[in-house]
């Protein structure tokens, strides 16, 4: 079945429609168009699936998509031309160029904690390179995958844009094919099983994982500010942010103080929500009690409420829990923020390099000192100074792991470079022909060297 589709698809891809630019833009305004007119039933689904209120759904969901495909149309004409690069000396008389060639037919398998987003952002940079692209939404969204399944079947051709709906085993099924491209966003576990089975066909492929993000707020931060930002990024979606800080690193001197705004301020930004029942939703059962668990780790300061039936869980906040208990062994993916105490910057750096790579790192601080001792001494894929997950929101920088948090990245131009292949093509005069490179001996041996040091 999905052989049949992804060879039709390729079969598309060779009349070379999809690589015109008036082909491109016109499918980008199809998409934002389709996004529009279904707007309603997309924020109603992502009200069913995790309780979203219609603001946290367009701010975090619809909002960057829309923003996404605007900075696409406004770029793309000049993303697409070839890039001129240099020519040494030993080639003289000709020219360099870079070509942006789409792959094909790309895979898109996306998660449940944004499940519109992350599966059409990574769509509007497939589209955006030349591409045709089978998308696969989170099963664990039911109402959410409906709806975009409905959006992209309506608007486009199988044959260019196909959704493929259904459990682990349609993954299974999917990664089986030798498709040209393919972008994963979800877990580190299934990211190493979907980039095994992608080293089985040598497919080039994007892994958007995760990992322990800290937040680090040093002695000289702005306290208030800080714990406003830090409640917000970890709290926002119920936790289930793949950048939201998972942990808290606080200078000694000042951790009484913010301790006490961190819990100010999650009161403040969350209460009415959860009084009102508007508080997202955890996205599954085994999901809850697996967080759930993770409370008798440490010391409520905060929350530690849960409610089974409605899947909800209070924003928590942990204190004297152990460096090494199982909620600092894994991702935490829920709103529970565990705070540690450090005496020095030394002190930070070994923590952190503990565990792997986090996917985000924030730091609140004052010191440009202490700002450019963290940025180059720990390797993540990228953060905030003096806040938290806005990263990620802006289609100027590239957003994407390193090493267990994720390999390639997206968003604005990276998202159309992800999903081309740079194609390297060199131009040879022919008016000059220099015989040097033909001949042997020790004159053209001199000149070589001084041509090629």
């Amino acid at each position: 079945m999905y052989t049949l589709l992804r060879e039709k698809q390729k079969q598309f891809f060779y009349t070379g429609q999809t690589k015109e630019y008036r082909y491109r833009k016109k499918q980008l305004e199809r998409l934002k168009e389709a996004m529009q007119q279904n707007e309603d039933e997309l924020l109603e689904a992502l009200k069913k699936d995790l309780n979203k209120t219609n603001e946290e759904a367009f701010l975090t969901e619809l909002g960057p998509t829309y923003q996404e495909i605007t900075h696409t149309l406004k770029h793309l004409k000049e993303w697409m031309r070839p890039e001129k690069v240099k020519t040494p000396a030993s080639h003289v008389g000709s020219i360099g160029k870079i070509h942006y060639e789409p792959y094909g037919v790309a895979l898109i398998i996306a998660p449940w904690n944004y499940p519109l987003q992350l599966a059409l952002s990574p769509l509007v940079g497939a589209i955006a390179a030349g591409n045709c692209a089978i998308v696969k939404p989170s099963e664990l969204t039911p109402h959410t995958s409906r709806v975009i399944a409905k959006l992209l079947d309506e608007t486009f051709d199988e044959e260019y844009i196909k959704t493929v709906e259904g459990a682990v085993d349609v993954s299974q099924a999917l990664l089986k094919e030798p498709f040209d491209y393919i972008f994963f966003t979800g877990s580190v576990g299934v990211g190493k099983i979907v980039m095994e089975a992608a080293s089985k066909n040598l497919t080039p492929i994007t892994l958007e994982l995760g990992g322990k993000s800290p937040a680090i707020v040093s002695d000289d931060a702005k306290l208030d500010l800080a714990a406003k930002r830090i409640a917000w990024g970890k709290f926002l979606n119920a936790g289930q942010t793949c950048v939201a800080p998972d942990y808290v690193l606080v200078h000694e001197k000042v951790y009484p103080s913010f301790l006490k705004k961190i819990k100010k301020h999650a009161k403040a930004l969350f209460d009415k929500a959860l009084e009102q029942r508007t508080y997202p939703q955890v996205v599954s059962e085994r999901h809850l009690e697996r967080l759930v668990g993770f409370i008798h780790d440490g010391e409520v300061q905060l929350g530690g409420h849960y409610n089974v039936e409605n899947r909800t869980l209070t924003p928590t906040i942990l204190t004297n829990v152990e460096w090494n208990s199982s909620i600092m062994q894994e991702e935490i993916f829920g709103p529970i923020l565990p705070i540690f105490t450090y005496q020095s910057l030394d002190e930070v750096l070994d923590k952190v390099r503990e565990k792997a790579n986090p996917l985000a790192l924030y730091v609140f601080t004052e010191s440009k000192k202490v700002e450019a001792t963290i940025i180059e001494n720990v390797s993540f894929g990228g953060g905030c100074i003096n806040d938290t997950v806005m990263h990620l929101a802006t289609p100027y920088l590239p957003f994407g792991g390193v090493g267990e948090s994720g390999t390639g990245a997206y968003h604005g131009v990276e998202s159309f470079r992800t999903f081309s292949h740079r194609k390297s093509i060199l131009k040879q005069s022919t008016k000059v022909d220099l015989p040097l490179r033909y001949k042997q001996g020790k004159l053209t041996m001199k000149v070589l060297r001084k041509l090629m040091n």
